[in-house]
């Protein structure tokens, strides 16, 4: 066991989190100087011609502005954008068309920040970080920018660690930072008798709830797809419920923690979820601490100083007269503080009743938390989150135990600063973005992972970027003995299962009774007996050559200017066997909306949502990476990528492939060039030898092709 310096590690992170946080500053920047409002707004970074449509006042005494269309433009629904809850955006006067680019540059920084709350088709809401905002009166613009909210905390956070003296070292950092071995679980602990809440859990969940009971200080829990992951927490967290404990249940994404939130809720546990409540699920909406705020016993004396301030706030748009606003922004000043004050006695009392409090992360190092101790912190989804992240509530609610679950064979968190370091800066080119898509297109994708010569089948001993998340290191430290696998799948049909059982998961992964031989045929409404619909994985091999990838500004004509849409590939021809295969599902009986399209690149995904969306009304299109942690009957994945040299670029990233191939139920088709794909990594030498073997294998006629089009 190697142990690590914890502050040198914590100055290493804050480095690597400094790289990172300046890398989305520069990307960023360089997006809104570079490119017009129009362009930006086609590239979802931007919404143009909005104007304010109410104004009030949110959770924590935040101002909301509702945004909408503005009528003089014809109002309605807004235009397709990125923007989602949780986005740092500045709402500002929007530029005018003439206005040159050096004028433009920078506009933003003119109007206020905030966080976007809300997004609706009609309208979008931010929750302005100021208290006192003059919001201009003619046409706005809603522009996203870096998020170094989060970096303020995470460097908070190994500031923290940094500075922390050896002997305020807790038992739990000493275990995490290979100082400390942890403690032995007995065999006794492992063999006792346990009365399940849920007496279906199979024999591998039984025994990862039984391992993290156990253990004293750190369990993983690692749960390969459709392993009933979630499920498993849950019946952890009722577990140690009954054993008196006091939990706090975090995940990197509101979704994550939203999940588990739903499966509690019929056991009637008494929890709180922190967080926006419009960035929740409507489903978790009555846990919420700003609906508990509301609903609860003391809840009068905080709804009375809200209304006088909505009251204020609606005035501030009526009156024109600065003085008349000074006066009022005085009066709201004062307002806001005995409303914070009263809202904070309120949260202190209904967060000291819980006994489950869930949070993402970053949401735990939050105020609200700050005095608050809990034996057990259980952090779902560990492998999607940065290592800072996970010591955000380790370090803030002097916790003495964590449980980990997660699966360290798909995909880390995005690095935005990991390749760029790895190559050689080129000339000053706009990233690309694709319309279609909710952000920075392949240099934000793959930044997860360097090039298809890294099979990633090495271990790195020391975490040289971000991308080694805590259940990495750990793994990495103290080996399996920390770690419990759940074995029985519930997702797939035991073909689709196979390879990555037997690539990945050490061949342990078994299929379920209920899912093991189940086809397109077997859905609930009717499906014809088809060559496409009886088989559970297809293999359409394009290799010969004649079926191309390219870059897809090769027909763009603009060349030597920047474009938005320029780093990505595309593959027209796959595309077509797509096309191909959907509607031979789809005139079987498949219903669109049961059928799934993945790819790599976003320009691929663009190119697949203009051939198919209004084809085929209800068909989910994304990229692999976006699709983690999703699932679908049908899954069509088409690799692109086909050229002399055999590149596959971070189509080698073997946990990326990891996510593709396990998100059907019923039904696998991969389209892709085998001669080019097979020559990419280790991995996918053995993937495409598999699927050539055990797949359906077929081979495109393009007359049959031309035929589609």
């Amino acid at each position: 066991m190697k142990q690590t310096d914890v502050s040198s590690f914590a100055t290493s992170q804050l480095s690597l989190l400094n790289d990172e946080l300046q890398g989305e500053l520069a990307e960023t920047t360089l997006l809104s100087s570079t490119h017009s409002p129009t362009v930006l707004q086609r590239a979802g970074l931007a919404l143009l011609n909005l104007t304010v449509s109410s104004q009030r006042t949110g959770f924590g005494g935040k101002t909301l502005l509702e945004l909408t269309l503005d009528p003089a433009v014809g109002g309605g629904d807004l235009p397709e954008h990125g923007l989602r809850t949780g986005d740092i955006c500045a709402v500002a006067e929007q530029p005018k068309g003439a206005e040159r680019k050096k004028e433009r540059q920078g506009m933003e920084k003119h109007g206020v920040d905030g966080v976007v709350t809300k997004v609706q088709r009609e309208a979008i809401t931010v929750a302005l970080d100021k208290d006192e905002v003059d919001i201009p009166g003619g046409k706005l613009w809603l522009v996203k920018l870096a998020n170094d909210a989060t970096y303020k905390r995470l460097n908070q956070t190994m500031t923290k660690l940094q500075k922390a003296q050896p002997s305020e070292h807790s038992i739990l950092t000493q275990v995490l930072f290979g100082q400390s071995s942890p403690t032995p679980v007995s065999k006794e602990d492992l063999t006792t008798p346990l009365t399940f809440h849920d007496p279906s859990l199979n024999s591998s969940q039984q025994d990862a709830i039984r391992f993290a009971l156990a253990s004293k200080e750190i369990a993983l829990i690692h749960g390969p797809p459709g392993t009933g992951k979630t499920h498993t927490l849950v019946e952890l967290i009722l577990q140690l419920l009954d054993r008196g404990q006091r939990l706090l249940v975090c995940g990197p994404s509101n979704i994550s923690v939203d999940n588990i939130v739903e499966r509690l809720s019929s056991h009637k546990v008494p929890m709180v979820r922190l967080g926006h409540p419009a960035r929740l699920l409507p489903g978790v909406l009555n846990h919420s601490l700003d609906v508990l705020t509301k609903s609860c016993n003391a809840a009068a004396i905080v709804n009375d100083v809200r209304t006088e301030m909505d009251a204020k706030q609606a005035s501030i748009r009526k009156t024109r007269s600065g003085r008349e606003k000074r006066v009022i922004y005085g009066e709201l000043k004062d307002l806001r503080k005995e409303y914070r004050q009263r809202e904070s006695r309120v949260v202190a009392d209904l967060l000291k009743g819980s006994k489950v409090v869930l949070s993402t992360l970053h949401g735990s190092g939050g105020f609200h938390l700050r005095n608050e101790k809990f034996d057990v912190v259980i952090v779902d989804e560990a492998s999607q989150a940065l290592e800072a992240q996970c010591w955000i509530p380790v370090l803030y609610t002097g916790t003495e135990k964590l449980v980990l679950a997660g699966d360290h064979l798909q995909l880390p968190p995005t690095i935005k600063s990991l390749n760029s370091k790895q190559s050689k800066p080129k000339a000053k080119k706009a990233p690309a973005v694709n319309e279609a898509t909710d952000g920075v297109e392949d240099l934000s994708i793959s930044k997860k992972s360097k090039t298809a010569k890294d099979d990633g089948d090495s271990k790195k001993a020391e975490p040289s970027t971000l991308e080694t998340t805590l259940f990495d290191r750990l793994l990495s430290l103290h080996g399996n003995s920390i770690k419990r696998i759940l074995t029985t799948q519930y997702r797939m049909h035991e073909k689709i299962m196979a390879f990555p059982s037997k690539a990945l998961y050490e061949n342990k992964l078994v299929a379920a009774e209920s899912v093991k031989t189940r086809l397109l045929t077997d859905l609930s409404y009717p499906v014809k007996e088809t060559e496409d619909t009886t088989v559970p994985v297809v293999f359409w091999d394009t290799q010969g050559g004649d079926f191309p990838e390219k870059s897809e500004d090769d027909d763009s004509g603009a060349k030597g200017k920047s474009s938005l849409l320029a780093e990505s590939k595309v593959n027209e021809h796959e595309a077509a066997i797509v096309r191909l295969h959907v509607s031979r599902l789809i005139e079987a009986g498949v219903k669109a909306e049961d059928i799934a399209i993945i790819t790599p690149y976003n320009g691929q995904l663009a190119l697949l949502s203009r051939m198919l969306k209004e084809i085929f009304v209800g068909i989910e299109l994304g990229s692999i990476d976006g699709f983690q942690g999703r699932e679908k009957e049908a899954v069509v994945v088409s690799l692109v990528r086909s050229n002399p040299e055999r590149e596959v670029g971070f189509l080698g990233e073997k946990r990326r492939l990891n996510v593709a191939m396990t998100r059907p139920k019923r039904h696998l088709c991969v389209v892709g060039d085998s001669e080019t794909v097979g020559r990419g990594s280790k991995f996918l030498t053995a993937w495409m030898g598999w699927l050539e073997e055990e797949a359906d294998l077929r081979y495109p006629d393009p007359s049959e092709l031309q035929d589609e089009n």
